[in-house]
């Protein structure tokens, strides 16, 4: 299942153009400049971009493909399309050991520092305004993003099934629908064996996926493949995460920002996408996807698709805009 899975989404980021690539990130003050060098691996088409730049920031989900395959081929033709693995993921370097797991605004700012090699190698490519998108955690990692950097740089937004206003309250009310007696929201968003598998796709789907139908064997068998990979890593990570915490406060963007939310998402519930809204300000826009969960850009991905590309062109200060001045 998860060898097919990686098959099909390498084949859409291939026939979209994109390749795979890597970046070395600058050293900071937290490494002392020493030690291994920290990467990202990422997807975009080669060369000079050609087209506006479009990053698309996955969530905590195994693979940032499988999570955006449905969007690259379509989002490619108007867009130079980036696809990062974020750090502690895919291809992508390791937390290091000696410095704390990144938070969300830590990944925010390794993008910003990686920005100017994802979209190009020339002083105006480095100067670009880049359009993001980011799901579930990648969400809360986009908002960071278009915060730290500002209108000039990132813009405009899109955030999908992301609870920027996430409680501990919240993560207890998670727990209590996946049932099943588990302690802690990992347990269930990194299952490793066929029961948390099944679950962990009934909360994310509102259709019944068909991956659900496989015997036991085979489930846990690739739920170990995809979530021992830096399991402890993922976790910390996680843990990281200052949403919902005294260190995190949700401000409105000056950005054009577009919020989607599955109707029907049992891990962030569509209640929180009104309050999200509310205090994101006045240049936010919600669109509710009917009879879809926490991922709809791969339930609905023709709705999500019109949806996203509708709004990042009609923005005023969209970077397509932009190029086409």
């Amino acid at each position: 299942m998860e060898l097919l899975d990686t098959y099909i989404a390498r084949r859409a980021f291939l026939a979209a153009g994109l390749r795979p690539s890597t970046v070395t990130l600058p050293s900071t003050s937290d490494d002392g400049g020493g030690g291994e060098a920290r990467t990202i691996h990422y997807w975009a088409p080669p060369g000079e971009p050609r087209l506006p730049p479009l990053l698309l920031i996955h969530g905590f989900g195994p693979m940032a493909t499988w999570q955006w395959r449905g969007q690259v081929g379509l989002f490619s033709r108007r867009f130079h399309v980036i696809v990062p693995d974020l750090l502690c993921f895919g291809a992508s370097s390791s937390c290091c050991p000696s410095s704390q797991p990144p938070s969300e605004s830590a990944q925010a700012a390794a993008l910003l520092d990686a920005l100017p090699a994802l979209v190009g190698t020339t002083t105006v490519a480095a100067r670009t305004r880049v359009a993001v998108a980011g799901t579930s955690y990648g969400g809360f990692v986009a908002y960071a993003m278009a915060r730290a950097a500002g209108p000039a740089r990132v813009g405009p937004v899109v955030i999908s099934n992301s609870d920027l206003l996430k409680t501990a309250e919240d993560d207890s009310a998670f727990l209590e629908r996946a049932g099943g007696g588990w302690t802690h929201p990992a347990d269930v968003l990194m299952p490793l064996d066929a029961r948390g598998a099944r679950r962990l796709m009934e909360l994310t789907f509102y259709r019944k996926q068909a991956s659900a139908m496989l015997p036991d064997f085979v489930i846990r068998d690739t739920m170990k493949k995809l979530f021992s990979d830096k399991r402890k890593e993922k976790i910390e990570l996680m843990n990281a995460t200052t949403v919902g915490t005294d260190a995190f406060q949700l401000t409105p963007l000056p950005q054009d920002v577009l919020l989607i939310w599955g109707e029907r998402d049992q891990i962030f519930p569509l209640d929180k996408a009104f309050a999200v809204k509310s205090c994101l300000g006045d240049n936010v826009r919600l669109e509710i996807i009917k009879k879809t969960g926490h991922v709809p850009q791969m339930e609905d991905p023709d709705r999500f698709n019109k949806i996203v590309l509708d709004f990042l062109l009609g923005s005023q200060g969209s970077p397509s805009n932009e190029h086409n001045h």
